[in-house]
């Protein structure tokens, strides 16, 4: 039996690269709609939070959507969910943005500050430490490189791992998480559609773990 394409959401709230988003998860094996339909992203095998731009600008798009419910109540009925840059940053409980704190979807514990570096935004590649037993690294090498375009990100590691989450990190000087990963919550920092082979490597181990045949986890050499 042909097992059948995994069916994926990207949500269209207002912000994020939706198209870059699309055309990778679709190379990547799976059969992708970018909608701001909150049935199709309730209903998809994977939903994908992408974002670019200022944390509060993305908070206030999925709540003129009114998506919070929908992406809490995936993620408490244990199907998958992966965000995408400031799309990773709104699950966690909150931003600060130059003085200003706001509210998150609060799906991730601590919060996002701005990178303690002289060198912001942090923009290229570069390469990431993630921990055993991660499903999103998985078969991917210890030199593997990701394309970051960020200022902001979440600093503290211990709430994450407290919570039971595998936490990937980076350094731009100083360590940040590059990636969470906690029951079918997943979350990247990076921009896995901007990031080559490597990123395409990643996306196919996501929709490898949605369990409806996406595709096989590659290894890159």
């Amino acid at each position: 039996m042909v097992p059948r394409t995994p069916r994926v959401v990207v949500l269209d709230y207002g912000s994020g690269n939706l198209r870059s988003a699309q055309r990778a998860l679709a190379r990547a094996g799976a059969e992708v709609t970018v909608t701001a339909d909150l049935a199709a992203a309730e209903a998809a095998d994977g939903l994908v939070v992408p974002g670019v731009g200022a944390y509060a600008a993305c908070m206030a798009g999925i709540d003129a959507l009114g998506a919070a419910a929908t992406i809490a109540g995936r993620v408490a009925a244990g199907r998958p969910v992966l965000g995408i840059c400031v799309g990773m940053q709104i699950l966690f409980e909150y931003g600060e943005e130059h003085g200003v704190v706001t509210k998150g979807l609060g799906l991730l514990p601590g919060g996002v500050r701005r990178l303690p570096a002289e060198r912001v935004p942090h923009m290229g590649w570069n390469t990431v430490g993630p921990p055993a037993g991660s499903a999103l690294f998985a078969g991917l090498p210890p030199d593997a490189r990701f394309y970051f375009v960020h200022s902001y990100a979440a600093l503290a590691v211990d709430p994450l791992t407290a919570a039971g989450a595998l936490v990937t990190t980076a350094d731009h000087e100083g360590g940040f998480v590059a990636a969470a990963e906690r029951g079918p919550l997943s979350a990247t920092q990076f921009h896995p559609e901007k990031s080559a082979q490597t990123g395409a490597a990643l996306l196919g181990n996501w929709l490898a773990s949605l369990g409806q045949g996406g595709n096989d986890r590659r290894e890159i050499r």
